[in-house]
């Protein structure tokens, strides 16, 4: 959606009538209909196409590669049009939203028949990248978000919607933290006030609306409306001003680009920010929770952990890994409740996850209930879905874990639904209402008469076909109807002749004549009117049956909800057992104590046999900062993002790569890992890794989690040391937070003999001839060497170059012993060029260059070495 977009606000309407009036009826009609939204495309339904004009012709034709064409005027000038077909507009639609843009969807609501002049039109609804509920729109594994914002100078208020759904949810952040939140919640489609200047580029559609639908007051009023309550103290919500303005808006918008009420948003959800454990967006990206670093879906912890069988277990195991809940409460009923999963061998889980099997989306489905947009086949699905929660029920029955037993009651059957189901909808009903095959025989008697009426049509077409036979004697005569012309009775011409004089003429054929004879007028008249009567009764049957189910959305969400779950769970079980995962437990005392740990996505990439070397992660209240130094590919940043997931798998419930994991409290997970630089935003990698490293030390506290990874190379050496020395103490003195910090400067080592709470681990390797083993596993104590030139050679660097850095290598390591201050970069360079210039000829260079070795004997070839050799000693 573009900047500046509004939704249901005519642009000068008064302004144009003039101009409109010069149009012909039909382009009045769309006209005054685009004036209300003048910056989205205007699908406008004539016939079986949805037809666009004028400039969204233009727009649509580039966007969507279909033909622009031009037919007739309007006003003196060409009418340009592009359109789709109405059955197939679903696939248009998704095009139109993954690029950004948003459309209303404009139907005929007249009776064509009636009609004097163009048929009444209206407004449908508004479809945005935020709001869509169509099943052919949405990604089934991935929550569809709309969001709103309204800021003061100490709080951003934020709101969002899952219009699939129907949560509603509304925090409060300062607005530091309004980036990342965000990044956690993902919506699809931002809305802001005009005035509002955003201090960075959301990865959303964006749309503007004015200030005013920001006023508070108004928001208040019209949120208690929605939920019919006096105040909104009763969701929590009263004292939360911003958040009520970008609710406010968030619900106009919505219930405009809907063109309706939404009953299936019953409650307002407030989260807090003490709610979950602070994941930053850098965070979030640099653990690959969802996206790899190169934005890819796989392979994420997402992607490892996903067995769900449902998709809205998926999208409830999604939303969880961007929600680690900081309270241990929540996270240890699920353990129970995975543990009572495994407990008898895991025969329960396998139960479950069958019985999950073919489960409907009851979630979704409960939204398009509530929207009016619902097809027979979800009433149909839903119906068969619900008449299965006795199965998932069953094995939950004598459970002693109390959130398995709390889903227990939440699955049971609701009987008047599943009645009302059965009773009105075939068991396997046409695609869309409008084609009829829906209503069950049975639910309404005017209907089943109307019904039969036109069901009976095929056969007495075939009687008056087997009696105007015997009456013409003309065998080859047939009866028969198509939707352009009816009934009729077709003759060949070469029994033109025996036709009866009560036959008139209806179409000439090339071959044949088609007839219409009164019997067959009359019943033509009443047979198409029965048709034409049954498929308006059967979608006024199947609104009502929409309508019947609006009370029953409060307990359908609570089942989808409580299914959801349940596969969330079962899937937490199931990757136990696949991956050999064990339950974490918490602790009151500070600290983070993990044996056997392992990275769960770099282990399941693991190939030919290779098999993942497990360590141990050990920090206490008197061992906050572990200093790990090793080779380049040692797996200093693999071991550190292992820790920070295994800590978030536990604070999400989930059991964790680990033979035993003990977590103190966290509050929040931080990471200073990678290189990267931010060009848009004019920043170097040097100031990302700065403004990231700024980041955690103005918010990290006793009770967070920091990964900091090689901080100060950027810069020259004294540069990056002396900010890594800095850095380093703040943690350990003020911040006092939970650390793993990897570096190359082995200088930082000595922290350890000022700092009782620094303990040096490190990651070795060994050369064997030419090459480098890692050995991947984690000793106290600090490196010996990186081995960068090692791994360079790994890498391809040339074998000359190689050779080159070895020698300069060596002449580093000599300065180094005479003066082991390690000088600056650019000071190196000059003091190189200076040596250069001054230094005076070594003596074994001069005996060397003085040596011809074509005229050597082997003897004296052999005593010119030891003398060389003699020199350089």
């Amino acid at each position: 959606m573009s900047a500046g977009q509004r939704i249901g606000m005519p642009n000068n309407q008064n302004a144009r009538e003039s101009t409109v009036t010069a149009h012909t009826p039909m382009m009045q009609q769309y006209l005054r209909l685009k004036a209300e939204h003048p910056d989205i495309l205007l699908f406008y339904r004539m016939g079986d196409f949805y037809e666009l004009f004028f400039e969204d012709a233009e727009k649509a034709a580039r966007l969507l590669n279909i033909t622009l064409t031009t037919r007739g005027q309007s006003a003196g000038q060409p009418i340009r049009m592009a359109g789709v077909p109405y059955h197939a507009v679903e696939q248009y639609l998704a095009k139109l939203v993954k690029l950004g843009e948003s459309v209303v969807i404009c139907e005929q609501i007249g009776d064509p028949a009636t009609s004097k002049g163009p048929v009444e039109r209206a407004i449908a609804r508004i479809v945005t990248p935020g709001t869509l509920t169509d099943a052919a729109l949405l990604d089934e594994k991935r929550d569809t978000l709309l969001l709103a914002i309204y800021t003061t100078r100490q709080l951003a208020g934020l709101a969002w919607i899952n219009l699939a759904s129907g949560e509603f949810r509304v925090c409060e952040v300062v607005p530091g933290k309004l980036a990342a939140s965000l990044e956690r919640i993902r919506p699809a489609e931002i809305i802001v006030p005009e005035s509002l200047v955003l201090p960075f580029a959301p990865d959303a559609a964006l749309a503007r609306q004015a200030d005013w639908h920001f006023d508070v007051e108004a928001a208040g009023r019209e949120l208690c409306a929605h939920f019919g309550t006096s105040s909104l103290a009763g969701f929590g919500a009263d004292a939360l001003r911003p958040a009520i303005a970008a609710a406010g808006a968030l619900l106009r918008y919505a219930q405009a680009t809907q063109a309706r009420a939404l009953p299936h948003l019953q409650a307002l959800i407030v989260e807090r920010d003490a709610t979950f454990l602070g994941i930053d967006t850098a965070t979030r990206h640099n653990l690959e929770l969802t996206e790899t670093l190169r934005g890819q879906p796989a392979p994420t912890l997402c992607s490892l952990l996903d067995h769900c069988i449902t998709a809205m277990g998926s999208r409830m195991l999604r939303h969880a890994l961007h929600h680690p809940l900081r309270d241990p409460a929540i996270p240890t009923n699920r353990h129970a409740a995975v543990a009572m999963l495994l407990d008898d061998g895991g025969r329960t889980l396998r139960e479950l996850r069958q019985a999950l099997r073919g489960f409907a989306d009851i979630d979704r489905i409960a939204g398009r209930i509530a929207l009016f947009t619902a097809r027979p086949r979800d009433l149909s699905s839903l119906c068969d879905s619900l008449q299965r929660l006795a199965e998932l029920r069953a094995p939950l029955a004598t459970t002693a874990a109390s959130l398995l037993a709390e889903l227990h009651a939440h699955l049971a059957t609701p009987a008047g639904v599943v009645d009302l189901l059965r009773r009105a909808i075939l068991p396997e009903p046409a695609a869309l209402i409008r084609d009829g095959g829906v209503i069950a025989t049975g639910f309404d008697a005017e209907f089943d008469e109307l019904r039969a009426l036109n069901d009976n049509c095929g056969a007495f077409l075939l009687a008056i076909e087997a009696r105007e036979r015997e009456r013409t004697g003309i065998t080859s005569l047939k009866v028969e109807y198509n939707r352009v012309h009816g009934f009729y009775i077709e003759v060949s011409n070469a029994h033109a002749a025996r036709v009866p004089d009560d036959y008139r003429r209806r179409q000439t054929l090339k071959n044949a004549e088609r007839y219409l004879t009164p019997e067959l007028k009359a019943f033509e008249d009443k047979a198409l009117s029965a048709q034409d009567r049954a498929l308006a009764r059967e979608k006024l049957l199947y609104d009502g049956v929409l309508t019947s189910l609006q009370a029953d959305l409060p307990q359908l969400q609570g089942i989808a909800h409580a299914v959801a779950y349940l596969d969330l769970l079962a899937t937490f079980a199931d990757n136990a057992l696949r991956q050999n995962y064990s339950r974490p437990l918490f602790s009151s005392e500070p600290g983070l104590l993990i044996e056997g740990g392992r990275h769960p996505v770099v282990e399941e990439q693991l190939q030919g046999g290779e098999t993942f070397i497990a360590n141990e992660t050990h920090l206490a209240d008197n061992r906050r900062l572990l200093l790990i130094t090793g080779p380049n590919m040692g797996g200093k940043s693999t071991y550190m993002r292992q820790t920070a997931l295994i800590a978030l798998l536990a604070h999400v419930g989930s059991y964790v790569p680990a033979t035993r994991a003990v977590l103190g409290p966290l509050d929040q997970i931080f990471t200073r890992i990678g290189a990267a630089d931010d060009l848009a935003a004019g920043r170097s990698t040097f100031m990302v890794e700065m403004t990231e490293s700024a980041a955690i030390l103005h918010h990290a506290t006793e009770r967070s989690l920091v990964l900091m990874d090689e901080v100060g190379r950027g810069t020259s050496t004294f540069d990056g040391m002396a900010l890594a020395f800095a850095i380093c103490r703040h943690l350990l003195e003020k911040n006092r937070c939970l650390t793993l910090f990897a570096t190359h400067y082995f200088e930082l080592t000595l922290l350890a003999n000022e700092y009782a709470e620094l303990a040096n681990v490190h990651l070795d390797a060994i050369e064997h001839g030419q090459r480098i083993v890692f050995l991947h596993a984690v000793e106290e104590g600090p490196a010996n060497q990186s081995y960068g030139i090692q791994v360079a050679a790994l890498a391809g660097i040339p074998a000359s170059v190689v050779r080159a850095a070895r020698r300069q290598l060596r002449e580093f390591e000599q300065r180094a012993s005479i003066n082991p201050l390690q000088p600056d970069l650019f000071a190196t360079a000059l003091a190189d060029a200076a040596e250069q210039r001054e230094s005076p000829t070594h003596p074994a260079i001069e005996r060397l260059a003085s040596i011809d070795p074509d005229r050597l004997t082997p003897r004296e070839a052999l005593d010119a070495l030891y003398a060389l050799k003699s020199l350089l000693s």
